[in-house]
């Protein structure tokens, strides 16, 4: 947000001050040095700046968290880091590497050409955020390796054993990967193998760029936990880059906060969180979803971030600060001091804490004591069976059920090439498999689980577009297979009860025609379902619905293309598309999770008001239980957790987040980031295997039972069913045998790799 001044970023190199970044103290060591860079893109109308006047310092041997909203400038600052940004981007200002403590700086933007090559791989490396797309897909994982190290005259089978080291500290088997195609692994595996690639030419610098944004919670978790162990083995500095406060808190020595293009708070962890003294940074805590604060305390920010080629003068923050004064919308703010090694961009750095009220300790001993009282309830893990009249967690009364699911399984077989299609039967997908469960008026049911455990296929069964295997769906009654096939005679058609499933899909931008305006794409489902309303109709509703979800004013939005709207702005238009049906039941895939977290709540708590207005259900999908969390939470629903197909555990957000009965659900609250810092251990992931088994061959008995830290040999034969059991009736339905005490599982040998005392205790 401010650059440094002349006294403190110099370019003197001698002694320990050697233009050291304000934000770091005079006895740091510096391995990375950021002065006064920015980057801008010509345009013709007038310069774009997507990073602004960055000074900043990477320390050896620490993990540096960069946090920033999408479009802050984040990606930037680490290509800045490089010299890696492309053209037409014009890089300025000034960035040195120190090989070592004493060593005379590399300055470098002013490398070319080998020594640019050299220095980019066997001194700082990165890695990327989508790792399959930074893979060539014709080429074996280990060819990547052997290629890297030719072309950078490193021998191949020194190299290669080096390889297999780093994979194996990542918990990957070398064999299988080194022998693999990036498209043969798992997301989670692909991107470790990217980050050991990363390091076979041993640099001392690692940037990291959101490397686990695509991955799934407790993968995200695991692999941060490895990154810790991974610096200290190879005495690694790193820029880890997120837009995920609480995720990188507990990981990183120090944040440094980025807000449209500029710097605007940097310091250690625990301070950032607890006494942070930058309104934005105490804004975006309040505003991120998460399970250690209350949900009235969770705000979304009012505004929107600047356009690059639109860039507000004096502080960038100032058009949505409630400090702002004409000084800040006239001058840039100097770095102030803020505490022990903290600084802070803000000419009301004293009062940030007054003008937006943010207490860590405070809403997380809210949630500790609410927790308390929810499993005090319970006392010896017994639900109370009267504790809801809605019929149970998973069947609803019959008049207000809208979707029941009866024993439904859906099951793809794999698509083969050609050899693959003479030499045997194509293996099969097990997707879903025997799910029951009710959707009720006005219901709220999150799905949660990793990837590929068939959330969005159950979701897509729920809405009437995905034909099970095995199983019926009915709405409100009747078969909605059968009316699709006119099988007997239907009391609903088929498309009525399309009309009232509706769905808002993950990337509002793919699901959107970019050669349409917006009007004339919410027009076409009017068009087609209710073709006796006149245009001025026609627009009046979509004009009135756009109003209704805050795109003022309306007839604006209306007439603007996909591509001139902003990422939230999409997602609402997604949503009046679907609101236009007036349907009963609306599948929200992943609906929040490809917006900034500022927006994440704003957007749910829309969801939640029209809810009320049209008695919608919603079926939300999401690998994130902060924001399933915030959705039932608020709308008394009810989380769903999958597992490798099936449903797990069914129950209201407080209980099963609180008091989780099934070993699988323990573990994605394990990889739930705490909000505070300090609560926070980046300890070993409390599963057997990290990676999911392929659905193709899913494990005998309990599917989880291959990674469950509790597995006893009566889970390997029987599978558990879900239900409601002693320990939970009424409202919870879980599918463990440990929820049953008098279990022949109580009597069965731990497996291999089971801690035996723990997996006996059976009050956990």
């Amino acid at each position: 947000m401010a650059s440094t001044s002349d006294d403190t970023s110099g370019t003197d190199t001698d002694g320990p001050s050697r233009g050291r970044d304000q934000t770091a103290s005079a006895t740091d060591d510096p391995i990375v040095e950021v002065r006064n860079v920015s980057v801008t893109y010509d345009l013709q109308a007038r310069d774009a700046m997507v990073l602004d006047d960055v000074s900043l310092d990477l320390r050896r041997g620490e993990i540096l968290g960069c946090v920033g909203e999408s479009g802050s400038g984040k990606s930037m600052l680490a290509n800045a880091m490089m010299d890696a940004v492309e053209e037409p981007g014009i890089t300025t200002g000034d960035v040195r590497y120190y090989s070592s403590e004493n060593a005379d700086p590399v300055h470098v933007l002013d490398l070319e050409g080998d020594d640019l090559k050299q220095f980019r791989w066997e001194e700082i490396s990165m890695v990327f955020q989508g790792a399959l797309s930074s893979f060539n897909p014709t080429m074996t994982i280990g060819g990547h390796f052997e290629e890297t190290l030719k072309a950078h005259s490193y021998d191949v089978d020194e190299g290669m054993e080096r390889a297999r080291e780093l994979l194996s500290d990542l918990y990957l088997d070398p064999e299988r990967v080194l022998n693999a195609y990036a498209h043969e692994l798992s997301g989670g595996m692909s991107q470790r193998a990217l980050i050991a690639l990363s390091l076979i030419l041993e640099p001392d610098v690692l940037l990291m760029d959101e490397p686990t944004a695509a991955l799934d919670l407790l993968m995200q978790r695991s692999i941060l936990s490895l990154l810790d162990d991974i610096k200290e083995k190879y005495e690694l500095s790193i820029l880890f880059i997120t837009h995920d406060l609480p995720l990188v808190a507990g990981l990183a020595d120090r944040l440094a906060i980025l807000y449209a293009f500029e710097l605007a708070e940097v310091g250690p962890s625990e301070r950032i969180v607890r006494d942070s003294s930058h309104p934005y940074t105490r804004a975006l805590l309040k505003a991120v979803p998460n399970l250690d604060a209350p949900l009235d305390t969770m705000q979304p920010i009012e505004g929107t971030a600047p356009n690059p080629a639109h860039v507000p003068n004096g502080c960038h923050y100032a058009p949505r600060c409630p400090l702002a004064d004409q000084r800040c919308h006239e001058e840039k703010p100097e770095w102030y001091d803020a505490g022990p090694d903290q600084r802070s961009a803000c000419f009301h750095h004293e009062r940030a804490d007054e003008a937006v009220p943010f207490d860590v300790e405070a809403v997380t001993s809210a949630v500790e004591e609410t927790a308390e009282e929810s499993s005090g309830a319970a006392g010896d893990g017994r639900f109370d069976a009267g504790a809801s009249d809605a019929g149970g967690a998973l069947a609803a009364p019959d008049d207000e059920t809208v979707v029941s699911l009866d024993d439904v399984s859906i099951h793809f077989e794999e698509e083969q090439g050609l050899l693959d299609s003479l030499t045997g039967e194509p293996e099969t997908v097990h997707a879903v498999d025997d799910v029951s469960i009710d959707i009720p008026e006005n219901d709220v049911l999150a799905l949660v689980g990793e990837s590929g455990c068939g959330k969005t296929t159950l979701g897509k069964a729920i809405i009437g577009v995905q034909r099970p295997t095995e199983g019926t769906v009915e709405y409100r009654g009747q078969n909605v297979w059968d009316a699709k096939d006119g099988v007997g005679d239907p009391d609903i058609e088929f498309g009525s009860i399309r009309r009232a499933l509706q769905i808002i899909h993950q990337d509002p931008g793919a699901s959107l025609n970019p050669n349409q305006k917006v009007v004339t794409s919410l027009e076409a489902p009017l068009k087609r379902w209710n073709s006796d309303l006149s245009t001025e109709d026609r627009r009046a509703r979509i004009y009135a619905l756009l109003d209704r979800v805050g795109m003022q004013p309306p007839e604006d939005y209306a007439n603007r293309f996909p591509h001139q709207l902003s990422g939230g702005e999409q997602q609402r238009v997604a949503l009046v598309r679907a609101l236009l049906m007036n349907p009963d039941v609306i599948l929200a895939d992943e609906a929040v999770s490809a917006l900034d977290v500022s927006l994440r709540v704003e957007t749910m708590d829309l969801l939640l008001e029209l809810q009320e207005q049209f008695d919608t259900s919603f079926v939300f999908i999401s690998h994130t239980l902060s924001n399933a969390r915030y959705l039932a939470e608020k709308a008394d629903g009810r989380i769903g957790i999958m597992y490798l197909g099936e449903l797990v555990e069914v129950g209201p957000p407080d209980e099963v987040l609180n008091d989780p009965q099934h070993p699988y659900t323990k573990v994605l609250r394990w990889a739930t980031a705490n909000l505070d810092p300090s609560d926070q251990e980046m300890t070993e992931p409390p599963v057997r295997s990290i990676d999911i088994p392929d659905p193709v061959d899913p494990p005998t008995g309990c599917r989880f039972h291959t990674r469950c830290p509790e597995a006893r040999e009566a889970c390997v034969s029987e599978a558990p069913e879900l239900g409601e059991t002693e320990s939970t009736p009424g409202t919870r339905a879980v599918a463990c045998h440990r929820a049953d005490p008098d279990h022949e599982y109580w009597s069965s040998q731990p497996l291999d790799g089971v801690d035996a005392a723990e997996s006996s205790n059976a009050g956990d």
